[in-house]
């Protein structure tokens, strides 16, 4: 009995990965600022009735 071992293995561009580390980055900042906003003045979007 023999096992065939997938070799298939991707290269991921370095470009790629940092792009999509800022832009969680990004996105936990705003997250953050989220939370931020409705914990200072009670509102989702400040000013915005």
């Amino acid at each position: 009995m023999t096992t065939q071992y997938n070799n298939n293995i991707r290269n991921i561009d370095p470009e790629k990965v940092t792009a999509e580390r800022i832009n969680g980055l990004a996105a936990s900042i705003g997250c953050l600022a989220l939370v931020g906003a409705y914990l200072t003045t009670g509102q989702i979007i400040p000013g915005f009735v």
